[in-house]
Order: C-alpha cells, then structure tokens, then sequence
C-alpha cells in the first residue's frame, strides 16, 4: 500500500473514530510523539532496515526491538525492553546509562563489539543486560 493512501487512513481513523496513528508509523515518518501512552509499546517494535537515527526518551517495549540494519545512531537513556535488543549492522557507537533488556543484546557487525562485556555492562549502569552480549 501507498504511504499517501495509509497516511490518509490513519488521519481518518484518528479524526472519525479516536484511534492514535502507529507508534511505528510516527517514528517512520518523524510524526512528534505527543502521547506518554505512545511510548508504551505492549508487544515487540520491529524497526529494522528503517532510516530512523534515534528513538524518543521514555520508550518502554514490553517485547523485543529491532533495529537491525536500520540508520540508529543513538538509543535514549532508561530505555526499557523486555525481550532480546538487536542493533545488529547499525551505526551505534555507545550505549546508554539506565539501558534495560532483559534477554539478549545484538550488537554484531557496529563498532561497540570493541568493547568487553563487563565495558559494556559499565557502560549502561544502574542500567543491565539479562541475557547474553551477541558480538560475532
């Protein structure tokens, strides 16, 4: 489907009948996050191959998050998941403080994979990282 014809779509659903556009489709087409509810996401956020470069402060993904391949360059402090993180293939140099995931991080073929996990581990205090540290 067309972007224009989906943007009308969900312009029609938020004007005739109160629904609140994606949370992927406004960081997908930088659309301002307005709404706290917005930033909870109840299942997983697949943003991979995406151009977004950062993710709005406050999100919290209840599933897993990827942003494989996409154009991330930064992450927001406190950023809460609560499945596996894949940030494999991006442009991401650090991680950051308050970062919580509670399976696994991926962060094969980015240049934090220079890092020892106990580097990267101190890198996100009070944050932490449950699973392993995927850096093949």
């Amino acid at each position: 489907m067309e972007k224009e014809t989906l943007k009308k779509i969900f312009d029609f659903l938020e004007e005739n009948d109160n629904k609140r556009k994606p949370l992927m489709w406004k960081l997908k087409n930088n659309i301002p996050i307005t709404e706290k509810d917005d930033l909870i996401v109840k299942g997983s956020l697949d943003l991979s191959s995406s151009n977004i470069t950062s993710l709005p402060k406050g999100l919290e993904v209840k599933g897993g998050l990827s942003l494989y391949e996409s154009e991330i360059i930064s992450l927001p402090e406190g950023l809460k998941v609560g499945r596996n993180l894949d940030l494999g293939f991006t442009k991401i140099i650090s991680l950051p403080r308050g970062l919580k995931v509670e399976g696994f991080i991926d962060l094969n073929g980015t240049k934090l994979t220079e890092y020892t996990d106990d580097e990267l581990r101190k890198m996100i205090k009070p944050g932490y990282i449950k699973g392993r540290i995927i850096k093949v």
